[in-house]
């Protein structure tokens, strides 16, 4: 009995997407619930899973536009079907032999060997991994590169033009040292998903920023007391991030403007504060949104920031997970962003920017101390919100850092 492997339905917006990657090779024996492939769409990726115990045959091509319900592989449900043997695979003479073939293959590498492959066009299978258990690594991927390159023949001289003869243009015969520089790939689905959000944001707002910035001492010192008894208790690590959560959702309760949108010529003001946190991720830019964050704990945050971590990692981020957000906070610090200025996510009126922490001279009770601070960037629709609104909140949250009792007492 055979069993249709199908583009599975991800919400009535979703009609199409990109099978990024295969996680198997055609005649691999399955298990029922083994991931098979990636897709990728202008919103999520997501897996597709065997249905079945059997045999796959694949029948569309890694990096082909796929529509929801097409099918691109079928399982041969045959209980205990042993793996097809090297030999009825068809090869050319030349063709590398089957024992010859490393254990690691694309499908099982890792995101940046991955990424390699894409842009060299080198089969990770063809090289011998140095790594743990034979895998392929990052550094075999540049190595093998420099080694093509390298092995790659001289472009033949010139011929000295004849009359008789004309020159041929130099575009029209391309060396292979030419076509090593550079390469072409399509944008992702999401890729361009987030670009078209992008323009959108910077064409159809009236974009400003405002700063300041905020002196992490009070925070720090709470949470090296504090840490190993939050460990204990809960599994997880008190990080920065919960901090700017609750100061976020403290200020949006005092400056409600930035807790709206606009809709047309309407306001619609939202009376929930569900906080969007930017994670980069391999394949783009996601925003998972955590829910009611009023109502959560600094743990109940914590915990929810490191589930959506890992699910970005994994590529199971959901269309759910990515909606309803009022507000974003996005953190450019972990990268070493020093000051930016965070562009909106529509339709949302403000944006939270974080930096890094930096050890620097402050005026302190007319003396000169070193603090750990941190630039914050505002990045508001002033169609909606005004100036005063906006540096208000900024103080809001600086004030809520720099003091974290005032969570607790709402003030």
């Amino acid at each position: 009995m055979s069993i249709d492997v199908k583009i599975p339905p991800m919400g009535e917006s979703i009609t199409s997407g990109i099978l990024a990657n295969w996680r198997v090779k055609d005649g691999d024996t399955v298990k029922r619930n083994q991931p098979l492939f990636e897709l990728e769409t202008d919103k999520i990726t997501s897996e597709g899973v065997a249905e079945s115990d059997g045999v796959i045959r694949l029948r569309v091509e890694a990096g082909t536009e796929v529509k929801i319900g097409q099918v691109v592989a079928v399982i041969e449900a045959t209980a205990g079907a042993p793996a097809p043997a090297a030999a009825t695979a068809p090869a050319s003479a030349s063709a590398t032999p089957q024992s010859a073939v490393p254990t690691p293959h694309s499908t099982d590498a890792s995101p940046a060997v991955r990424r390699l492959a894409a842009e060299t066009g080198i089969d990770p299978a063809s090289i011998a991994g140095t790594g743990k258990a034979g895998r392929v690594t990052k550094g075999d991927m540049l190595q093998a590169a420099e080694n093509f390159q390298k092995s790659a023949p001289a472009a033949p001289a010139a011929p000295v033009p004849v009359a008789s003869a004309p020159a041929i243009p130099q575009s029209a015969a391309p060396t292979p040292q030419s076509a090593a520089r550079s390469s072409r790939r399509k944008m992702t689905p999401l890729r361009a998903k987030i670009a078209e959000r992008l323009v959108q944001a910077k064409n159809q707002t009236a974009m400003l920023t405002t700063f300041n910035e905020v002196d992490m001492t009070a925070v720090r010192e709470l949470r090296a007391r504090y840490q190993d008894d939050f460990t204990k208790k809960y599994g997880i690590k008190l990080g920065f991030m919960s901090f700017f959560v609750k100061a976020c959702v403290h200020a949006l309760k005092e400056v409600p403007a930035i807790n709206a949108f606009l809709d047309g010529d309407s306001i619609i003001e939202n009376h929930y504060h569900d906080i969007g946190v930017a994670v980069s991720t391999e394949r783009g830019l996601m925003v998972p949104v955590l829910r009611e964050c009023a109502d959560k704990t600094l743990a109940q945050i914590e915990a929810d920031l490191g589930a959506y971590a890992k699910k970005a990692r994994d590529g199971k981020i959901a269309l759910d997970d990515l909606n309803g957000g009022v507000f974003t906070i996005t953190n450019g610090g972990i990268f070493g962003s020093l000051l930016s200025t965070p562009i909106l996510n529509p339709p949302q009126s403000a944006i939270l920017g974080m930096h890094a922490i930096q050890d620097r001279p402050i005026a302190l009770g007319g003396q000169v101390v070193i603090r750990p601070m941190m630039y914050l960037a505002l990045s508001y629709d002033h169609r909606l919100v005004d100036g005063k609104e906006a540096v208000t909140f900024l103080v809001k949250v600086k004030q809520a850092i720099e003091d974290p009792a005032r969570l607790l007492l709402g003030v």
